[in-house]
């Protein structure tokens, strides 16, 4: 168990990392920087190349530090204009009130153009700039960080020979043994990584229960419950996606790529521990097994498709306060199955303001499957895509996820993408964006 251990503590260092703002337009504007810097001058002309389901995911969503802009050009044009590609995911975190008019000045001077790429993979981003005579190409492949090709002049800088990405992994998860290595794991080995997760993410998700964000779905839960322990998890999960999806300035520490998930697979936890008095010793165990069963479920799935990733981060976290208090692996694995049995399917029309609420629909729905095996109800092998394997229900899972979803996803992208003369009609309360 030894060996896997210290595979698992690697994963986590690899996953739990920080990031500022929605991560797919972050991996934009880092892949914008990072083509101004080969470049070495400011550009006079910039072309992105995205793959559909990034197109999906910068669509909706606010970028911090440009004032509430959205979109692919206004992520590439604040990478360019003010970004520290040193900084990877907090690539604009640094980014000044008085760099703000420049990002949009930028934008207004300098032409963005964007289109979609020609092949097939999920993510794929590629930011072409040119200067005058110079030109430099950077592009990032499967995970957000994942730079597999500069060009400069025409001439190959770098290029990896294998673009790897989080389905590849070489890492073998299986719920028993992620259940044992948040048992045995050294404390002092896993404290750091998920403590600082839990600071960070907690922090976000104060303030989105602190202030007015997006939908403000977390205020809104608190409001109309009675508060209890598994009310404030999913509400405090539910906030912190809404402060990050509408601009908030805070960072978040990231699981499976995904901020939203991270703060998922953390923050119910923590608050629950809070609230019910649990040590810290066993919330941050049971948060580091809540953010390894994300990263197995997401292994089969891939970092993006149709199949929303705050059901797998939603689930896990109910599994992690079923350990928390006390469970095991039937514990856990039951809650896994039961919750997944609830809510698979829910799909992912892209980062925005709503995702806080399939967040909080995902912690219910995991709540709900540890409720069950308390009672000793459960859903059972032949429950749809459900089997009395969690393992082979993850697995079930991840095909629908990645194979059974992909027109769906085409779909979606479709819908998300068509111009309508309904675009500027009133809604019931003001006039939609």
């Amino acid at each position: 168990m030894e060996r896997h251990n210290q595979q698992y503590i690697r994963l986590l260092e690899k996953e739990l990392v920080p990031a500022f703002g929605c991560t797919e337009p972050i991996a934009i504007a880092y892949a914008a920087a990072y083509a101004r810097e080969v470049l070495g001058a400011m550009p006079k002309e910039v072309d992105v190349k995205v793959s559909s389901n990034i197109i999906k995911n910068v669509k909706s969503v606010t970028i911090p530090n440009t004032g509430g802009m959205k979109g692919i050009e206004a992520a590439a044009a604040a990478g360019i204009a003010a970004g520290d590609p040193q900084k990877k995911l907090e690539v604009i975190s640094a980014v000044t009130e008085e760099q703000i008019p420049f990002i949009r000045k930028y934008l207004e001077q300098v032409p963005v153009r964007v289109s979609a790429s020609e092949n097939d993979e999920v993510f794929d981003i590629r930011v072409s700039v040119k200067d005058n005579e110079k030109q430099a190409l950077v592009r990032i492949v499967r995970e957000h960080m994942n730079i597999v090709y500069v060009e400069k002049d025409g001439k190959t800088v770098f290029q990896k020979t294998e673009e790897t990405g989080l389905e590849n992994t070489e890492t073998a998860l299986t719920i028993e043994q992620i259940v044992e290595f948040a048992d045995e794991a050294a404390i002092n080995e896993i404290r750091p990584l998920i403590r600082r997760q839990i600071d960070f993410n907690m922090a976000i998700a104060r303030e989105g229960i602190a202030h007015e964000y997006g939908g403000s779905v977390g205020r809104t839960i608190l409001s109309h419950s009675a508060q209890t322990p598994a009310d404030k998890a999913r509400a405090y999960a539910a906030a912190g996606s809404d402060a990050r999806m509408s601009g908030c300035t805070l960072p978040v520490i990231i699981v499976s790529g995904s901020g939203n998930q991270g703060i998922t697979a953390s923050v119910p936890i923590a608050v629950y521990a809070a609230e019910k008095g649990f040590d810290e010793e066993r919330m941050i165990r049971a948060v580091a097994l809540s953010d390894l069963l994300t990263i197995y479920q997401r292994q089969f799935i891939g970092r993006l498709s149709a199949y929303c990733g705050a059901v797998n981060a939603g689930c896990a976290s109910a599994a992690g306060i079923a350990y928390l208090e006390g469970g095991g692996f039937e514990e856990v694995a039951h809650t896994l199955i039961n919750s997944l049995a609830a809510v698979s399917g829910v799909i992912c029309d892209g980062a925005k303001p709503s995702c806080a609420a399939k967040i909080a629909a995902s912690v219910e729905a995991g709540l709900l499957g540890y409720d069950m095996f308390r009672d000793k109800k459960e859903f059972v092998g032949g429950d749809g895509i459900v089997t009395c394997d969690a393992d082979e229900t993850i697995k079930n899972v991840g095909i629908l996820g990645k194979e059974g979803m992909r027109q769906t996803d085409r779909k979606i992208i479709e819908i998300m993408l068509q111009r309508t003369e309904s675009r500027n009609h009133r809604c019931a309360r003001g006039t939609c964006e």
